[in-house]
């Protein structure tokens, strides 16, 4: 497509005053976003998005060539996470008679262009955000998206990941100092020197995780608004293109960005949605270590954000409060409090893994507990979908105990990084309850355990199974009144009335916790 003649002596300018012009798309009309480092064009189903002509500490898009290459690299990082978006790349073209082009066949290359596919910007994630539209389902289906991505880039195992970590402090503790007027000295030299004992501590962890695969080629910047719904599934969009050292993270450091994000924007249930899905989906044992480092990774991205927001041009009351409140987070999330481990007894339908999941946000540190169930345990340890039924063979006494072993390991390992959990199981054995009880003993001194045992009606409970769809639980009416059978013993643990409605068990489940 060509247009006018728009000679300037600043061929970029004449370039973005070109892109700017509805004549040079059709007639359709534009609109412009400029960032720091792009200027993006949106007319009718086309996006174009060009680098400006800049240099920073972290990128340099300061000549032709270079621009060029972080074209090509956006489209070669992008794609593998939104194909259906990124097209490639075109050139913005100068004829011999000063006409530009986009994609002009002849003519010198004055400018390189991103092209895309445009989709709703109102469908970005922080715009559902701000309108409370990220349910429980979203987070799930979020947690999956990540957890998918992260299995589709390449693993790196020599990128020293722990002394980038190391830089980033040191420069966040730079910034935020030279903003004395945002951030308090003593606050900021205070987070510094957390983050680095946080850091010193992880260290061994995190370059086991990086020897283990856990460092990749990751997004590098996702935060909801670089995540949009296209036919109602999540797609991540607008990777870090510019520096192969901010993307080669661990993945935990990836997803603490959009768990930050969502703490930030006190969308607590959402982000321990997302937490709990993404590791069901990788299934890495060695990720229930590496909770350990997820307060570190999370107040680091608050800080990048307190000291990024702090920086910008024309800052106003709002973008200060703003800073303030990101640089706030970061204090708190540095400094998490201490684990618990909660255990969610009863019979089937008594609406266990319910009140546990609602429960799991509200239990700290943030973004709350990881909720392990032994209906979902069972199918992992099959190699099965969690939907899909499993015959009588897997519910074996000898199963059952093996079920109740690996809940158990987990439990241990998740309270020993720090991190509190919800085991949910059916627990109608002494033996069982007991188990789950002793974990805490070997944990840090002042965990707590709360065992809740749920109680209902065996009417109640036949209703409820026989309405379950897509549920990783097995019982049915059967189970349910075989179950009346059970010899309980003596239960020790609090029992609580769930023959109500979901929200009247949460109350009385929260009311158990806070004793």
């Amino acid at each position: 497509m060509t247009g006018r003649n728009v000679m300037n002596d600043n061929p970029q300018q004449a370039v973005i005053d070109f892109l700017a012009d509805p004549a040079s798309h059709g007639g359709a009309a534009v609109k412009r976003i400029d960032t720091h480092a792009a200027s993006v064009f949106l007319a009718g189903e086309r996006v174009l998005k060009i680098k400006r002509a800049v240099r920073f500490p972290f990128l340099d898009y300061s000549t032709l060539e270079k621009r060029k290459k972080a074209c090509d690299a956006e489209i070669e990082v992008n794609r593998a996470y939104a194909p259906a978006i990124y097209r490639g790349v075109v050139p913005i073209t100068r004829a011999a008679d000063g006409t530009l082009a986009i994609g002009g066949q002849n003519g010198e290359p004055v400018e390189w262009a991103v092209d895309m596919r445009r989709f709703n910007e109102a469908r970005t994630l922080d715009h559902l955000a701000d309108k409370g539209r990220i349910d429980l389902a979203l987070a799930d289906a979020l947690g999956r998206a990540v957890a998918k991505a992260h299995g589709i880039v390449p693993a790196v195992t020599d990128a020293g990941f722990a002394d980038t970590l190391a830089e980033i402090i040191q420069q966040n503790h730079d910034e935020m100092r030279a903003a004395a007027d945002l951030f308090a000295a003593h606050d900021v030299d205070g987070l510094t020197a957390a983050s680095r004992n946080a850091l010193e501590r992880l260290r061994p962890l995190l370059t086991a995780r990086e020897r283990n695969s856990c460092v990749r080629r990751c997004h590098g910047d996702l935060h909801l608004g670089n995540v949009v719904l296209i036919d109602g599934a999540p797609v991540l969009f607008d990777a870090i293109e510019f520096s192969l050292r901010l993307a080669t993270i661990d993945v935990f450091y990836d997803l603490a960005f959009l768990l930050m994000d969502l703490i930030a924007r006190d969308l607590i249930a959402a982000a321990n949605g997302v937490l709990n899905r993404y590791l069901a989906e990788t299934r890495r044992d060695g990720d229930l270590d590496a909770l350990a480092a997820l307060p570190l990774f999370m107040s680091l991205r608050a800080a990048i954000r307190a000291k990024v927001t702090a920086a910008r041009p024309q800052r106003d009351a709002v973008m200060e409060q703003s800073a303030r409140d990101y640089f706030a987070l970061a204090l708190r999330l540095i400094a998490p409090p201490r684990a618990m481990l909660v255990a969610v007894g009863g019979l089937s339908g008594t609406g266990k893994s319910l009140l546990a999941r609602a429960l799991a946000p509200a239990i700290m540190p943030l973004p709350g507990a990881i909720h392990l169930r032994s209906d979902v345990l069972r199918k992992t340890l099959f190699d099965v979908p969690e939907t899909e039924r499993l015959p009588a063979s897997a519910y074996t006494p000898e199963v059952t105990a093996r079920v109740y072993a690996v809940l158990a390991a987990q439990a241990r390992q998740i309270l020993a990084a720090g991190h509190s959990v919800i085991v949910d199981a059916v627990f109608a054995k002494r033996a069982e309850r007991d188990a789950v009880a002793r974990i805490t003993q070997d944990a840090m001194p002042g965990t707590r355990f709360h065992g809740l045992f749920l109680t209902a009606d065996l009417s109640v409970r036949v209703a409820r199974v026989g309405t379950r769809t897509g549920d990783a639980s097995d019982a049915d009416a059967s189970i349910a009144r075989a179950q009346e059978q059970y010899d309980l013993g003596t239960l020790e643990w609090q029992q609580i009335d769930a023959s109500g409605t979901p929200e009247e068990t949460l109350q009385r489940g929260k009311a158990a916790l806070s004793q």
